[in-house]
C-alpha cells in the first residue's frame, strides 16, 4: 500500500456508509459520536451544522492536509485530504465504522451501501475536455467527430462502471469530472480549475451474518488499492500529469 501524493496535486480517500433508515439527530447521539472521534484525533475541533442537516467535525485546513467526519440523515462519512499515509486514513475509517453502530444505532441490516472513494485532483487552466482527449484518448467510434472543422469539445467526462460478482452487489466506478463550460470556450477565458478523477468501490445491501462493517470496508479498500496501483496510476493519472506538464 503506497501514498499517491506524487500522482496529482491533491488526493483524498473517503468512506461513506449509507443507511436505509434515518439516523438519530439528537444532540446526545451526534455529539457522543463526535466526542469518540475527538478522543482519538484531538485536532478534530471545527464543528458545524450545514443548512441541510449535515453535522461536520473537521481539522483546520490551513496546512492542505486534514481529516473530517460527517453525519447526515441517512449516511455517515469519513475522509482525509492529502493523508500522510493510506494506512492512517484507513485507521480513521475503521474507527468511524467501529463507533457508528453504538453511537448512532446502526445495524448491519440497515446498510443500504458502503463505499470507498479515491479522488485525485489536477489544477489546470485551459480546456479540460480537450486536455482529456489528448491525455487519455477517446472511444474509437467518436474519434472522427473531433476532426470536424470548427468543432470544439465542450463536454468529455469518460466513466465506466462494472460489477465484481454475479449478483452485482459489489460495483466499481472510474470517472473523470471536468469544470470547463461552454461559456469558458466561447469567451476563451479559462479559470484555474480542477480536473477530478474518482475511483469508487461500493458494496450494496445488508451485511451477511457474521460480517462486520470493518471487514466489508477492508475488502473494498483492497479492491480500490489493486485498481489504482495496477490501472489508474499508469493509464489515467500519469498521462494527465504529462499532458498538463507540456502545456
Amino acid at each position: 500500500m503506497q501514498n499517491y501524493d506524487a500522482f496529482s496535486d491533491d488526493y483524498y480517500v473517503n468512506m461513506t456508509l449509507n443507511t436505509e433508515m434515518d439516523l438519530p439527530q439528537t444532540r446526545e447521539s451526534v455529539l457522543h459520536f463526535f466526542e469518540q472521534m475527538r478522543k482519538q484525533y484531538p485536532t478534530l475541533r471545527n464543528f458545524y451544522n450545514r443548512d441541510r442537516g449535515e453535522f461536520v467535525l473537521e481539522e483546520d485546513k490551513d496546512q492542505g492536509n486534514y481529516r473530517w467526519v460527517s453525519v447526515e440523515s441517512r449516511r455517515v462519512c469519513s475522509g482525509q485530504v492529502n493523508p500522510t499515509s493510506i494506512n492512517d486514513v484507513m485507521r480513521q475509517h475503521l474507527l468511524v465504522l467501529d463507533q457508528a453502530p453504538y453511537a448512532l444505532s446502526i445495524s448491519p441490516i440497515d446498510c443500504e451501501s458502503l463505499n470507498i472513494m479515491y479522488g485525485f485532483d489536477f489544477t489546470y487552466r485551459g480546456n479540460h475536455n480537450e486536455l482529456l482527449v489528448e491525455a487519455l484518448g477517446m472511444t474509437p467510434a467518436f474519434e472522427r467527430i473531433v476532426d470536424i472543422p470548427g468543432a470544439t469539445v465542450i463536454c468529455n467526462e469518460p466513466s465506466i462502471q462494472f460489477a465484481l460478482d454475479a449478483e452485482c452487489r459489489t460495483q466499481c466506478r472510474l470517472s473523470v469530472e471536468t469544470r470547463t463550460t461552454a461559456y469558458h470556450v466561447r469567451t476563451g477565458d479559462y479559470p484555474e480549475e480542477q480536473i477530478s478523477v474518482y475511483l469508487t468501490a461500493r458494496r450494496y445491501g445488508s451485511l451477511e451474518t457474521g460480517e462486520s462493517f470493518e471487514s466489508a470496508m477492508r475488502r473494498l479498500a483492497e479492491v480500490c488499492e489493486e485498481l489504482v496501483d495496477n490501472y489508474v496510476v499508469d493509464h489515467v493519472l500519469r498521462p494527465l500529469q504529462q499532458a498538463i506538464a507540456i502545456k
